[in-house]
């Protein structure tokens, strides 16, 4: 039974972790800036890195499915497996809807996301500032439960590392040739 995560699983994980995190900290920095091209530039390259999230993720479900991850360890009780699971499905429900909900308030303001500036994306609502403001307040919702559950992935996988010292952390991190402790 393997005990790890395939390789290409752990580099969509750790992909996903840094264009996640990086495109929640350029949103929060680009929402208070004023008007500018600075402004625009960022709001394009918070569009892409949310586009580019949604394909990634569609990716990463379908290597999932063919590579199902290694099973939870039987020493962890079963309340913690649980939770692991619904936190896991939890963050797969967030990195899905947020970008979509992201796309459908960005075409109710009227604005078309262009994928790299090439591909534009249907607007696929119409525009409605009513409609764009409630889709507005769910993108931040959504993106605030993404940061708490996150929180609690992270502070997860540092309590198995250096608490319970077991290998969970362990089974995800790049194999650089050195053995993590």
């Amino acid at each position: 039974m393997n005990t790890h995560y395939t390789a290409t699983a752990k580099t969509l994980h750790w992909l996903m972790a840094v264009l996640l995190l990086g495109t929640l900290s350029v949103g929060w920095y680009m929402t208070d800036l004023a008007l500018s091209p600075l402004k625009l530039q960022l709001y394009s390259w918070h569009k892409w890195a949310g586009v580019t999230a949604w394909w990634l993720l569609l990716l990463r479900l379908i290597w999932r499915h063919r590579h199902p991850p290694p099973p939870l360890p039987d020493t962890m009780p079963a309340m913690q497996q649980t939770l692991a699971h619904a936190g896991h499905l939890l963050l797969y429900l967030l990195m899905f809807s947020i970008p979509v909900s992201g796309w459908l308030m960005s075409s109710a303001k009227g604005f078309q996301t262009v994928y790299f500036g090439v591909l534009p994306l249907p607007d696929v609502i119409e525009k409605s500032e009513s409609v764009a403001d409630m889709l507005g307040n769910l993108h931040g919702l959504l993106n605030l439960l993404l940061l708490a559950v996150l929180a609690a992935h992270i502070a997860a996988a540092l309590k198995h590392h250096f608490i319970d010292r077991d290998a969970i952390l362990r089974r995800m991190l790049p194999n650089f040739g050195k053995k993590i402790s």
